[in-house]
């Protein structure tokens, strides 16, 4: 019989179960199916752990210090980003999410891995940070949790707690700063970089005219802008953004449903792993699958994650200059939470939001789950069904994010009949402008919008959800889309 994990090693390990959820979410984001994303979480959570041991243990040459990194959660995150980058350049592409592989062939996945001082000013900014000052901004804007449970994971005052997050929000808005500025910038971007750090600083601030066109054409001083802007609530999605790259709004609406979901702010049957129930806006398939996945996966990974310890505790003095010898804000104490009971039928990582899954043959399609609950909803344009007909679709809306001159919604349609494949219309009434969408392509005549299904999601069962994630500009109100329509069918609300 094997010899039980010491205290200390099962309180790792629970720290590290939590590390793997994040990471099999965001490997479920990149993948076209359950295998592949739990050989992509498998491969991408090991390196994952060699690189947190070698930070850790190592030291920079001719300091004596540990070198900077990023924090356990994210640093995880872009390992699955690496291994899936690995994979396309090994001719495993098939195993990936279309949209993923074409954006790793893009520009902007080159920044990534490019000059450091080409990098998003969020990945460097978080980089720079004290590792328990970051620890403590990822948690409680990225992974949405509260900040009593966060100041309990990290050994901090839960009094103090939301000083102490307020104060990093501000090291790590200068740090942003400082890091644009450092940028290769031309002298349209740095003709503009004193006003981008005025106007940001306050919520009363107007944005002139000709800052917020250029903001509008520019996407590197966009990016520094939503790091700089701490008030809006667009600071999540410039965190997750600017260190995962491709998918981190996907990731941050289903971190932010399941921890919503833990809570008890959300209904038992609707997201979250914890509740079994499917993720807002999506098939409860990718669940299914999930569920089957973690139930195989769970012990091995508690048996890597103890096998993988001890580690340094991430409150020591691995800073990054010019703050190596500044006292972190968040500065735990000696103790850790207990480890809780990992049963071995633990529910999976929240499904994408948005995300509609594939078929896995020979498995029955699970019954559709209830009718999320978004933020706001708004019923579609009356159908023209025939007297008694049920109505061929229902349609919900919800603005998940809103900021100036921006926001983040989705729309999630729930389907009478089967489809082979599916296009959705909606009317945008008040000048929105699409500006990214996902798991569709999109096209814009005026208000009028249509999405078209992907290669990966033409199909839908009797009774499924297909759900638009996107991107929109607005300027002076923001009412929600009208006349949601299905195949040319008008949808009810």
């Amino acid at each position: 019989m094997p010899d039980l994990p010491s205290p200390q090693d099962a309180t790792e390990a629970a720290l590290f179960t939590e590390c793997w959820d994040a990471a099999l979410s965001y490997a479920d984001l990149c993948t076209a199916g359950s295998a592949a994303a739990a050989e992509l979480a498998r491969e991408a959570f090991a390196q994952g752990i060699r690189e947190l041991r070698e930070a850790e243990s190592g030291t920079v040459r001719g300091h004596g210090r540990r070198p900077s990194r990023l924090p356990r959660i994210p640093l995880l995150l872009t390992a699955v980003r690496s291994t899936a980058a690995a994979w396309e350049d090994a001719g495993q592409g098939h195993k990936l999410d279309p949209d993923l592989r074409l954006w790793l062939h893009s520009e902007q996945a080159a920044r990534y891995t490019g000059p450091p001082l080409d990098r998003p000013v969020a990945l460097r900014g978080l980089r720079d940070l004290q590792p328990a000052d970051a620890e403590l901004l990822w948690l409680a804007e990225a992974e949405a949790l509260p900040l009593p449970l966060v100041a309990r994971r990290l050994g901090l005052d839960p009094a103090t707690a939301a000083d102490e997050l307020a104060q990093v929000g501000r090291l790590f808005r200068d740090r942003c700063h400082r890091n644009h500025l450092d940028s290769p910038l031309d002298a349209e971007c740095r003709s503009y970089a004193r006003l981008l750090d005025a106007v940001t600083r306050s919520p009363a601030a107007d944005t002139p005219d000709d800052l917020s066109r250029h903001l509008a054409t520019c996407h590197r001083c966009a990016e520094a802008a939503a790091c700089l802007r701490l008030h809006g609530g667009g600071l999540p999605g410039a965190l997750t953004g600017g260190v995962i790259g491709w998918g981190g709004l996907a990731y941050l609406e289903r971190r932010r449903r399941a921890a919503e979901v833990r809570l008890g702010a959300g209904r038992p049957d609707r997201a979250d792993p914890d509740a079994g129930g499917p993720a807002d806006g999506t098939d409860g398939t990718r669940l299914a699958r999930h569920g089957l996945l973690v139930a195989a996966l769970l012990v091995s990974l508690l048996a890597l994650a103890v096998s993988l310890m001890p580690f340094g505790d991430t409150a020591d003095e691995g800073a990054a200059p010019p703050d190596a010898d500044r006292q972190p804000v968040a500065d735990p104490g000696p103790s850790l939470p207990p480890a809780p009971t990992v049963l071995p039928d633990t529910p999976s990582p929240e499904p994408s939001a948005g995300h509609t899954p594939e078929r896995t043959p020979g498995r029955e399609d699970p019954a559709p789950d209830p009718e999320p609950q978004g933020t706001s909803s708004t019923a579609a344009a009356p159908g023209t069904t025939a007297p008694g007909e049920p109505a061929a679709c229902r349609a919900d809306y919800d603005l998940v994010n809103e900021w100036p001159d921006g926001f983040q919604a989705t729309v999630t349609v729930t389907t009478r009949d089967p489809l082979d494949t599916w296009r959705v219309g909606f009317t945008l009434p008040d000048g929105q402008r699409i500006t990214q969408m996902w798991d569709a392509s999109v096209s814009q005549d005026g208000p009028r919008v249509t999405a078209t299904a992907a290669d990966y999601n033409r199909t839908v069962p009797a009774g499924g959800k297909l759900a638009l994630g996107f991107l929109a500009s607005w300027h002076g109100t923001n009412t929600p889309p009208t006349d949601i329509t299905l195949n040319s069918r008008p949808c009810v609300g």
